[in-house]
């Protein structure tokens, strides 16, 4: 099949303004409570009325985006603060720490265990901030980006379950997501620390986590870059490898830094090389760098969100470079994903395919898939090929 920008631009901008976000406009706005719902089956019904921090915040931040992007609709704002004023008032712990996740009501459920709830919150009162005027939001989002920078060396604190000394790691996921958060913020930070952040996160994804040699990023490694022969040492998680890619061609290209930018194409390329199901399609979630069974069990399920960040970091790839194999391969992961994840009956994306591509659970949304991936995949997509266009 062949394809061409202009109706790849126009198939993007549809879904999004008339299928997912509709959807999630339509089944998880709580108006009663405040916040979202976001387990939410085929058919977009509630089927559990817990609150996830992390999505939460990313439905802010989606609403708020469209806002800031696209246009300025009541409704979006409005859907923005339905969540934002939720989370202004139950988010957060005495020290000013997010929790993992809360009841209906607000009440806290699970500790604030984890530092990407801080990232998101910084991310969503960030771009809250920006849509609606509200100081408050502002004074919200740097207190979360700031608590960001105070725990990245020790993300889990005192919640880790790790034995201190023994084998001692970093992860990937924390810089990657330092990257674009700080990026997503630029309007609010200062320059100085706008540019540092920017320069040492990039560095490090680049330096420690990417494997020159086999071109691969890895996604656990010593404090120094190198590698631990154990499992999660040899760990290769390709969604995030490549979703971190297109980060670093986002701030790569601030710069004209066309070096980098292919650099991150040519990453880009060796995992999709990698870790694509020769035989039955798509992207597996987990990989071990040496063959060795992975440990965790749900390795070879596809997911949307691998597909769709490598949908964006392809096309971003694509338009900053020109390069064929970008185009090929986008060719290929388009036909695979539109194919199995987009529900064209009921509207959304399903989440989670078995290996051999068929739907593994009918959801559109729980405790880890809410209004974001897609939505924000579709924007991306949209405005890389409306730009080749």
């Amino acid at each position: 099949m062949e394809y061409n920008t202009q109706e790849l631009a126009q198939l993007y901008k549809n879904a999004l303004l008339n299928d997912v976000l509709p959807f999630w406009k339509k089944y998880s706005i709580d108006w009663e409570k405040g916040g979202y719902f976001t387990c939410l089956d085929t058919n977009g019904q509630v089927y559990d009325t817990d609150k996830f921090i992390w999505l939460q915040n990313r439905q802010v931040w989606t609403f708020s985006m469209l806002c800031n992007e696209i246009e300025k609709r009541e409704e979006w704002l409005k859907i923005a603060e339905c969540g934002a004023k939720f989370l202004a008032q139950h988010g957060r712990d005495e020290e000013g720490n997010w929790y993992f996740a809360l009841n209906r009501e607000g009440q806290p459920l699970v500790q604030p265990y984890n530092i990407f709830s801080d990232c998101f919150a910084a991310m969503a009162f960030s771009k809250y901030a920006l849509a609606s005027g509200e100081e408050w939001a502002k004074d919200i989002a740097m207190q979360a980006y700031n608590n960001v920078l105070r725990r990245k060396d020790n993300p889990k604190g005192k919640y880790t379950k790790a034995y201190p000394g023994t084998r001692v790691m970093k992860s990937l996921a924390v810089p990657m997501i330092l990257a674009n958060l700080t990026l997503e913020m630029e309007w609010l930070l200062p320059s100085e620390t706008l540019e540092q952040v920017l320069e040492a996160t990039a560095c490090e994804v680049m330096g420690d986590f990417l494997d020159q040699e086999r071109g691969l990023m890895f996604e656990n490694v010593t404090p120094e870059g190198a590698h631990i022969d154990c499992f999660d040492g040899r760990v290769i998680n390709p969604g995030h490898g490549i979703e971190a890619m297109w980060f670093i061609m986002d701030i790569a290209h601030r710069k004209n830094d066309t070096k980098t930018i292919n650099q991150a194409v040519d990453v880009v390329l060796n995992i999709l090389n990698f870790a694509w199901d020769r035989e039955y399609g798509g992207l597996y979630y987990f990989m071990d760098s040496k063959g060795h069974p992975p440990q965790q069990l749900e390795w070879d399920q596809k997911l949307w969100w691998v597909h769709l960040e490598t949908l964006v970091a392809l096309a971003m790839g694509y338009r900053l470079t020109g390069r064929q194999l970008c185009w090929e391969w986008y060719k290929k992961l388009h036909e695979y994903s539109w194919s199995h994840f987009a529900d064209p009956q009921n509207g959304e994306w399903f989440g989670y395919l078995n290996r051999r591509g068929e739907v593994l659970l009918k959801l559109k949304g729980g405790k880890w898939k809410g209004c974001f991936h897609v939505p924000r995949a579709m924007y991306l997509c949209w405005r890389q090929f409306e730009a080749l266009t």
